[in-house]
């Protein structure tokens, strides 16, 4: 936070946003400019990836080693097994980390970088399949790649063209065609994705089932046909989740009883909360769940018919577990 006696610099906004929109121009430009040219070479890349009996190793220099790395990062999450090494730590041991069942993918925009280079007579006579990604085919590293990816721009957005930004923007565009590419060719499904995600959100949603986090046991709020509107109300405190199940002598669902209900049943002259039996003021057919079920289903359920707690019932419709919304609240499946 500045000083409050500390003044900003005094620059012209329009000129300031005018030199930002130039460079969405000139990197949408580059952008298109890439894309028209995918052909057979693209695919052939995405061919030698599918076919590795190993992982895809990414590597670069500078710049391009961090969109390696984002790269590899993309590819991992997405079904490819992918991981990233840096091309000067390669050549002082980390090369150990290459078997000969990996693709390696090379990325220097100039095709040049020396750390790159330096790799590649170990990687030929391991018979590791090469990837490069430049911006000049005539390049030393693109010459050497058994698939060369054109990743040429038309200009830098840098005003000087010497900074790389469309160059970078045009690689990490290139990389994220190839993971999506294989994904979709492994049918990598939301599934798929969420086991490689377990603590993010569509993590969550995808991997939780009712059954990690209902209440089950003893801690399953239940009474009897017979038991009275004080007694469940009892029961109903006892377990605070707001609701009660009625079951048969088998444990089968007959019916439910909620906090809403209670209140209606205050408003009943005819209810008296110590003699009448809870069978009679119960709901009939409450919306229930099964403990398969995934989590994000009983948040639906709850959204939909306005109600904030779900009876978890099993095959023969036996009650195994209760939840309400607070307990997706904490599982942050909503």
């Amino acid at each position: 936070m500045a000083h409050p006696e500390t003044a900003l610099p005094t620059h012209d906004s329009a000129a300031l946003a005018t030199s930002g929109r130039r460079v969405f121009q000139l990197e949408a430009e580059a952008l298109a400019a890439v894309g028209n040219r995918l052909d057979g070479d693209f695919s052939q890349a995405c061919r030698l990836m599918l076919a590795a009996r190993g992982r895809v190793v990414c590597t670069g220099m500078g710049k391009s080693g961090h969109v390696a790395r984002k790269i590899a990062a993309t590819m991992a999450s997405t079904g490819t097994p992918a991981f990233y090494v840096h091309p000067g730590e390669a050549g002082h041991g980390d090369l150990g980390m290459i078997t000969d069942a990996d693709v390696v993918l090379a990325l220097s925009y100039s095709g040049e970088s020396d750390e790159v280079l330096m790799l590649l007579p170990v990687l030929k006579r391991q018979g590791n399949p090469l990837i490069t990604m430049t911006g000049r085919p005539a390049s030393s590293l693109a010459r050497a790649a058994d698939v060369h990816l054109d990743v040429s721009v038309p200009a830098e957005a840098c005003p000087i063209d010497l900074a790389p930004t469309s160059s970078t923007t045009a690689s990490l565009a290139m990389g994220d065609a190839l993971a999506v590419a294989l994904m979709e060719a492994r049918g990598f499904t939301a599934d798929d994705f969420a086991r490689s995600h377990p603590a993010g959100a569509l993590g969550r949603k995808l991997l939780l089932h009712i059954a990690d986090v209902m209440h089950g046991g003893d801690d399953v709020p239940r009474v009897g046909a017979d038991a009275t509107v004080s007694e469940a109300l009892v029961e109903m405190s006892h377990k605070r989740l707001g609701m009660t199940a009625i079951v048969d002598d088998d444990g089968r669902l007959l019916g439910l009883y909620t906090d809403g209900d209670l209140r209606r049943s205050l408003d009943d002259e005819h209810v008296d909360l110590r003699t009448t039996r809870i069978a009679e003021v119960m709901t009939r057919a409450p919306r229930t769940i099964g403990q398969d079920a995934l989590a994000v289903e009983a948040a639906q359920l709850m959204e939909a018919h306005k109600i904030s707690g779900l009876l978890v019932v099993d095959d023969t419709q036996c009650v195994v577990g209760a939840l309400n919304i607070h307990d997706l609240l904490r599982a942050r499946v909503v």
